[in-house]
Order: structure tokens, then sequence, then C-alpha cells
């Protein structure tokens, strides 16, 4: 009987580009500001990504570019969400508020927005890209990710 092995490494490689990006506005903003700089057409999806058994959504629009073939997604990096904590044990029972901080990748927990750019195997010229990005006087800083060095990958895959 012949042996078949199938080598799970052939599908392991990021057909992606990931950005990342600090500023403090609103996500429909950076939404905004990205379509306007980039030509693009980013809009916001039904339903946000939810991560960790509904631990905590992220906010997320895409566009795809059905003429280059790609698929792009912007996704928020930070959820904060407020928890109420019980306090027992005390004199008087009260309710307190914890506000707890979520990251969709814990290894930039100071990126705000990711860019993922997905090309199917297309040339990206992340540069300019990049360039058009840091021209946008809101946004502080954008440099790109490699994305295979991530811990956390699996947390990019939207569809």
């Amino acid at each position: 009987m012949a042996l078949h092995k199938l080598l799970v490494d052939d599908f392991d490689t990021e057909t992606y580009s990931l950005l990342a990006i600090h500023c403090t506005i609103e996500d429909y903003r950076v939404a905004y500001l990205l379509n306007k700089q980039l030509q693009i057409n980013l809009q916001r999806k039904p339903q946000d990504l939810d991560v960790q058994y509904t631990a905590s959504s992220f906010s997320i629009f895409e566009w795809e570019d059905e003429k280059q073939q790609m698929i792009w997604n912007l996704v928020s990096n930070i959820c904060k969400k407020e928890e109420s904590i019980a306090n027992t044990g005390s004199l008087f029972e009260a309710q307190s508020n914890i506000l707890r901080t979520y990251n969709l990748i814990p290894e930039y927990k100071k990126v705000n927005y990711l860019l993922k750019i997905d090309n199917d195997g297309n040339f990206i010229d992340e540069k300019k890209i990049i360039h058009k990005i840091q021209k946008i006087s809101q946004i502080a800083a954008v440099f790109s990710i490699d994305a295979s060095q991530l811990k956390s990958k699996d947390n990019l895959i939207f569809n």
C-alpha cells in the first residue's frame, strides 16, 4: 500500500500585507480618511469581529477591489469594555465597574488600527501605500508588520 504525505507547510504562506496605524480618532473617521487618500471604498461590515467567545468585539471595515482582485480590511486593534464586578465580603455590597482592554494582536498593544490587504499573490507596493497614509495629518504613524512573526495571526482570519 502506497503512503501519501500532505505537506501542510505549503498552505501556511501569507498572501496579505499588514499595516499598523497609530492615531486617536474614531474608526469611521480613519476609514473615511483612508478612502479619500487611497481612492478605496472601505465600508463598515454589519457584524463586528468577535474574538475570545464574544469577550471582545472589534469594528471592521471591508472593501473588495474586483479590478485588482484584492480585499482591504480595516480593523480596530483595541477594544475597551466596561465590566461590572460585585464586591462581596464587605459590609456593603456594591457594584464596581472596571474598564478592560482587549487587543486583537496582543504583540502590538499600542497600535490602534490594522490595515490588512489580502492580495492573493498579486504585487502590492507597501511603501507607496505607507507614504500616502503618512500624508494624513490625523494619523501619527504607520508601519508594516511581518505577519509571519505574529503568534496571534489566527485572529486575522476574517472570512
